[in-house]
């Protein structure tokens, strides 16, 4: 499996789904339980974000096949190594 926090534009398929998802986030909250803290937020894939409502969070441990890697450059890899350092230091 891929690192933790794949790059924004990386479309995967979840364990047990159907529908391929595209990240869009990172590190997102539901409205129903603000205590959990997603490793990602997506939308549905290739229709995009429709509405607000369609936002889907899930984890990493939840990606059952990747199928795009999205654009990674120096100043993401820097992002999400902050993201990844951060989310650890929490979990301590």
């Amino acid at each position: 499996m891929y690192e933790k926090y794949l790059p924004i534009g990386t479309v995967v398929l979840l364990k047990g789904a159907t529908k391929r998802l595209m990240i869009t986030g990172f590190c997102s909250v539901s409205n129903e339980d603000k205590d959990t803290i997603y490793d990602y937020s997506g939308c549905l894939y290739p229709e995009g974000v429709l509405t607000s409502e369609q936002t889907a969070l899930f984890n990493h441990d939840q990606i059952e096949k990747l199928f795009c890697i999205g654009y990674s450059d120096d100043e993401d890899k820097t992002f999400r190594k902050k993201i990844k350092e951060e989310m650890e230091s929490k979990a301590s």
